[in-house]
Order: structure tokens, then sequence, then C-alpha cells
């Protein structure tokens, strides 16, 4: 990525609304040239969608729970990352160094519905043998704007 992208992949983090006219100005480009750069950034997989970013609270899953989760040992994990990808609670699912394999990251309703969800969904799977949950209390900060590296000199 040259400064030019760098830029306009900074800008759209900020906001994703943010039309071409106001990218144009960050990237120094004409209106159609700086579409052009969206277009590329797009196809190379530099911006992989687009969303909204919602207040969990307002839309109903204000509790922010981490499990950490060890599996059987010998047992093929790939049950469980399938099942843990199409659970719509668990906004992240990293596999982890450590006596842990996995750590994931869940936002639910409640107290009962993080219970639920480990009793039903997590304790449920064959290959599951312990897990350890932790509740935030408070967020101090919850960002998914990524440090974009430096330009580099390839473009």
């Amino acid at each position: 990525m040259d400064e030019i992208d760098r830029n306009i992949a900074i800008a759209l983090q900020q906001d994703g609304s943010a039309g071409l006219a106001e990218l144009a100005k960050v990237s120094g480009l004409s209106v159609s040239a700086t579409a052009e750069r969206v277009k590329r950034l797009e196809e190379r997989g530099v911006v992989r969608s687009w969303r909204a970013d919602l207040d969990p609270a307002q839309v109903g899953c204000p509790l922010l729970g981490f499990v950490f989760v060890a599996l059987r040992p010998g047992r093929d994990d790939a049950a469980f990352r399938r099942a843990m990808s199409r659970h719509e609670h668990v906004l992240e699912c990293h596999r982890i160094t450590g006596p842990w394999h996995f750590l994931l990251k869940l936002r639910v309703a409640d107290l009962a519905a993080l219970e639920a969800f480990l009793d039903e969904e997590l304790r449920a799977q064959p290959s599951v043998e312990r897990l350890e949950s932790l509740i935030a209390i408070a967020t101090e900060k919850e960002t998914a704007l990524l440090p974009v590296a430096p330009a580099t000199e390839e473009e």
C-alpha cells in the first residue's frame, strides 16, 4: 500500500460512510481516481466488508464476556471451530498459546444468557474439557480500528 491507499484506508476505517468527495480530499486525488483506489482496496481484500458499529446495549447484548476453552487431549478442534463460527453471540474465537486452546469474546443479554451459552453451547461440545469465563464489569476501550502500517513503496 502506498501513502494514498493508507490515507484512504484510515479514513474509511474511521468513517465507513464517508463519501467519495470526502475521501478524495483525504487522498488528494479526483473523485473518480479515489473511487478506483477504493475498488482496488476491496479487490485486494484490504477492505473486507462494510458495516455499522452498533451500541451493544441498544441492541440487547450489553454483557461482555470472555471464555477460555481447553479441549480434551487428542480431539480434533475443527468441529469446535465450526460451531463457534456459526454462533451469533461469539464475536471472536482465537486459537491461543498456553494452557488454554481458545479464547472467545461474547456479547449476550445478561447472566442467564451467559449461563445458557456456557451450558448449552460450550459444555455440550464433545471436545470441550474445561472452561473459565470472565465478565467485563467496565470497558475502557473497545475498537475495531487497526493501526495501519506505514506506506510501502510498492506502487
